[in-house]
């Protein structure tokens, strides 16, 4: 958890990372004319520059947010068993509530070595986004049409779920090695690359970085092997009040303390 002296809007969420208190500077449109033309008849060439030079990049790849998707019914599962297990992890006997994946789907995930590893599968990783807007839970928000979710999934409101968001580093310093991997896709994807390796891991997440419109980091994962302590867990963002009060109940009767943040963007319906 960071400091008490960090400023936090009223939504719980650090100064800058919340769009609604901390709005995103408006493009400056500027109009540039083809000389010796006029008005309406001139040809215009429209460029954007930023309107405010503060960067939005995170400072280093450990300061990157790590987001985990799930309902709110299966977190009181999650805070029994002090972690975010993997589907493969054999601790994982008291399965969720809510599945998100369809049958096919994880067992595509069991069939799936990560490569690089040798003989692990994806299903023995605890599955992140890297950003709060990943193709599946938009998929979920807009009621699309995706293979790799449940019908539970499918058939659940926005509001229904959380987002349990951590960091890469809080994931490097749980593993044994402080390595982690990080795919450029679905990680059960036949043509996803995987970087399994500290180094390689962390150039792919540069490069993921580089452009956070890529349509590639709204499928990238990052993969923790077996578990994450809910310890590591720094925020769980919800939808609306009721569910922070429900999220809030819950945590109540154990002992972790996560700060919980109502955040309506990563829960609204993506536009068209």
């Amino acid at each position: 958890m960071r400091g008490s002296a960090v400023a936090e809007c009223i939504h719980g969420l650090e100064a800058g990372l919340c769009d609604q208190c901390f709005p995103k500077a408006v493009p400056v449109l500027e109009v540039v004319t083809a000389a010796g033309q006029r008005n309406a008849r001139a040809k215009a060439a429209v460029t954007r520059r930023a309107a405010s030079a503060a960067s939005k990049t995170v400072e280093s790849v450990s300061d990157q947010r790590i987001y985990h998707l799930t309902h709110i019914r299966n977190l009181a599962g999650i805070l029994s068993s002090g972690a975010i297990l993997a589907d493969g992890n054999e601790a994982f006997t008291a399965r969720p509530e809510v599945n998100l994946s369809s049958a096919e789907t994880r067992e595509s995930r069991r069939a799936t070595a990560v490569s690089g590893l040798g003989s692990p599968n994806v299903a023995e990783f605890v599955p992140f986004f890297l950003v709060p807007n990943s193709t599946m839970w938009e998929d979920i928000r807009s009621d699309s049409v995706d293979p790799r979710l449940s019908p539970d999934a499918r058939g659940a409101v926005a509001a229904d779920f959380v987002l349990l968001v951590s960091t890469v580093k809080h994931a490097t310093e749980h593993t044994d090695d402080g390595a982690i991997v990080v795919t450029d896709g679905d990680a059960a994807h036949v043509l996803t690359r995987f970087a399994a390796s500290t180094e390689s891991s962390e150039r792919m997440l540069r490069r993921l970085r580089a452009d956070d419109n890529a349509e590639t980091i709204v499928e990238a994962e990052l993969l923790v092997k077996d578990s994450l302590p809910f310890e590591l867990v720094t925020l769980v963002g919800v939808a609306n009040d009721r569910a922070r009060e429900e999220v809030r109940a819950i945590l109540k009767s154990s002992e972790y303390s996560p700060k919980v943040s109502v955040y309506p963007p990563w829960f609204q319906k993506p536009e068209a």
